[in-house]
């Protein structure tokens, strides 16, 4: 079976050494890979939530582009594109709208982030808050789903949205898909060794420090950027330490096994520190040297990189095309021509199916929830310590419904526990539950 991966890259600011080591290069040296089918695309949508300046977007766009480009990712191997060229993603976006719940979307870390900065300023909670900020899991969602991507490369903060995508499957798929998985609920991977690399203060390399080593800053730029790293007062001769050396940890990034072991040794024979940085920089422009070379040609030739984009578009639309159209059709949204010459049959009462849902939160605690079809939220635990407590309340639940409230109420957040909404879909747990 082909396994479907599928990267956003956001078109926002310069890339540098961190973004390339952390994400760039081990997608480049993973688009080969046998029986994986990899879509990268380029959200600009994405990006105007937080910049409307149309000159930025542009060129943040063919910055972006031309870098990966110019490290190596290959058009013709994986599926690259324009996300603002594939029309199929905003409608999408559309009918999964109309199936998620608002209150879904209101736990959204972001959106809530937002509310309470506002709250905290003593501001009305939605003061500047956009819909497109609000609305911004539903785009991802149909970025996703729409590729029917099994794997979603993404970070920590991004898990919620994965999630989220997850739930509105489930809404569509129960609501359309008439016994059929239309939507293809997606999975998050995260790697947990992705590189992290340091600024030139030590502390992690962050545009929001202003501490980053552009990845395609010219050589001389380069080297007085690494040249200015912050150092301790060891002079040369004394031994110096690698845990904790910026200098070590960027030269281990780029080096191989052998280069990094001689420069531990060299740190352990006292090198001086302005060695120890030449060398760093002669390791770091070996690599990245004919790559600015390929970037600065793509960004003299604007042309190239929009063709690039626009046959990446072509690729993407044959694969979205279609399956919009089968969408469409599943929901209704179909020729008029083919409607059937007998009376339209009577519509059967939807049946409202519950789900409960265990899942750990980035606190670290772990909570579960129940909702309705409609991704309402009826039930909302307190964090528990250990998913095996969070289980056993959920078994508890399934196995017991309404009767388990009492003794369950000191760990649920504030609901109206006697609601018909939620002992209905109580009692449809138990009995779904029971028959299993």
């Amino acid at each position: 079976m082909t396994i479907r991966y599928l990267t956003g890259i956001t078109p926002s600011g310069v890339p540098h050494l961190g973004n390339y080591a952390g994400a760039i290069r081990p997608s480049v040296r993973s688009q080969g890979k046998a029986d994986v089918d990899n879509f990268y695309f380029l959200a600009d949508l994405h990006s105007l939530i937080k910049s409307q300046d149309p000159v930025r977007t542009q060129r943040s766009t063919l910055e972006i582009a031309a870098t990966w480009i110019a490290c190596g990712l290959d058009p013709e191997q994986v599926t690259f594109y324009r996300q603002s060229d594939i029309p199929e993603i905003p409608q999408l976006t559309w009918l999964l709208t109309v199936v998620t719940g608002k209150g879904l979307l209101n736990r959204a870390h972001a959106y809530k982030a937002a509310v309470d900065k506002n709250l905290e300023g003593g501001l009305d909670p939605d003061a500047d808050i956009t819909a497109g900020l609000f609305m911004y899991p539903v785009l991802m969602a149909a970025d996703i789903m729409l590729f029917s991507a099994h794997k979603v490369p993404v970070g920590r903060d991004q898990v919620q949205h994965i999630e989220m995508a997850r739930d509105m499957a489930a809404s569509f798929n129960h609501i359309y898909g008439q016994g059929r998985t239309l939507l293809v609920p997606p999975e998050a991977v995260i790697d947990q060794n992705v590189a992290t690399l340091p600024g030139l203060d030590g502390r992690k390399m962050s545009k929001s420090y202003g501490n980053t080593i552009p990845l395609f800053t010219p050589r001389e730029q380069l080297r007085k950027l690494i040249m200015g790293i912050a150092t301790d007062s060891r002079a040369p001769g004394e031994p110096k330490e690698t845990e904790g050396s910026a200098i070590f940890q960027l030269y281990q990034a780029f080096a191989s096994e052998q280069e990094a072991q001689a420069m531990r040794q060299a740190f352990a024979d006292g090198i001086a520190w302005a060695e120890a940085k030449q060398q760093l920089f002669e390791r770091i422009d070996a690599e990245i040297a004919p790559m600015r070379a390929h970037f600065d040609a793509l960004m003299a030739d604007p042309a190239r990189i929009e063709t690039i984009l626009r046959r990446g578009a072509e690729k993407a639309r044959a694969v979205a095309t279609p399956f919009l159209a089968e969408l469409r059709h599943a929901v209704g949204l179909r020729d008029l021509r083919d409607v059937p010459a007998q009376a339209a049959p009577a519509i059967k009462a939807k049946v409202e199916l519950p789900q409960i849902k265990q899942y750990r939160e980035q606190d670290g605690l772990f909570y579960f929830k129940l909702t309705n079809a409609k991704g309402d939220v009826l039930l909302q635990s307190k964090g528990y310590a250990s998913g095996r407590e969070a289980g056993a309340a959920v078994r508890q639940l399934k196995e017991q419904g309404a009767a388990a409230l009492t003794a369950l109420a000191p760990v649920l957040e504030d609901a109206d526990l006697q609601a018909p909404s939620l002992l209905q879909a109580l009692q449809a747990l138990v009995t779904a539950h029971t028959a299993e």
